[in-house]
């Protein structure tokens, strides 16, 4: 007798029907192996939890936004030796998150900034913290259009509440209006609460400039150096050309004649 008709009511009521992708070839398996009934009980479990932790991680890189699917395995330390590997391997541990500190990751165009923010934010999420990435301008611009629909507080409440909030492409575009007042109540309700990695082309003597108050970026730049730990890329753009092909040039006889 067939089991299956029973058990698929029984476990979509217990929320357990992801096991039905997996048991024939399990049942299967178990008949082949001559397993017990502990052991045939404790693969289909462990199928499910599988299923249920990658179904976890698809989601939180959802919700993270990232740009790309950037991780540390795929970046390439070789091309700009000078790099501190040492320093980032660390940071893929996530204990700064732990020590509630910021990490700001500056450098010219190129030299893969945002590739090493996002694969940090990989490794927050493996670890089961909750990421959002987002531009310096997006996430200006998307709390100053809340405001104007009463969302504000909603939206900003998210920023202030994730477990670690990547802020890329600091200064990079100038700050408006009210604009610096929203990134300081952003980074001042995350100060010794929560982690911030910023990315920024400016190194940081140059940042409290790009603030239209001078006295309020200082501010906001204090609680982000804060016990901050700073990885400097430099070197080397790993957006790199591709040379011209060259084209034989054509005789000014050949041009008339083709005119």
């Amino acid at each position: 007798m067939n089991p299956m008709p029973e058990l698929i009511p029984m476990l979509k009521q217990l929320r357990l029907s992801g096991i039905l992708d997996s048991l024939e070839s399990r049942n299967r398996q178990a008949i082949e192996e001559k397993l017990s009934y502990m052991d045939f009980l404790a693969t289909i479990i462990q199928d499910e939890v599988a299923r249920r932790a990658q179904k976890k991680l698809v989601s939180a890189l959802r919700r993270a936004n990232f740009r790309n699917q950037k991780t540390l395995e795929e970046f390439d330390f070789t091309f700009n030796p000078n790099i501190n590997r040492s320093l980032i391997v660390e940071l893929a541990s996530c204990r700064f998150m732990e020590e509630k500190v910021c990490v700001l990751i500056v450098g010219p165009c190129g030299t893969g900034k945002s590739h090493i923010a996002q694969a940090l934010g990989h490794c927050a999420i493996r670890a089961g913290r909750d990421v959002l990435f987002t531009s310096a301008s997006k996430m200006l611009n998307h709390l100053n259009a809340a405001r104007a629909t009463n969302g504000f507080d909603r939206h900003f409440a998210k920023l202030a509440a994730v477990d670690l909030l990547i802020i890329d492409d600091f200064g990079l575009k100038p700050i408006k209006g009210s604009q610096d007042e929203d990134l300081h109540d952003v980074i001042a309700e995350r100060y010794e609460r929560k982690s911030t990695i910023v990315t920024s082309n400016l190194d940081l003597p140059e940042w409290t400039e790009a603030f239209p108050n001078r006295i309020l970026g200082a501010a906001t730049i204090d609680r982000i150096r804060h016990g901050a730990y700073k990885v400097v890329l430099d070197g080397k753009s790993y957006r790199s050309t591709k040379p011209m092909l060259k084209t034989p040039k054509q005789s000014v006889k050949e041009q008339k004649n083709e005119a």
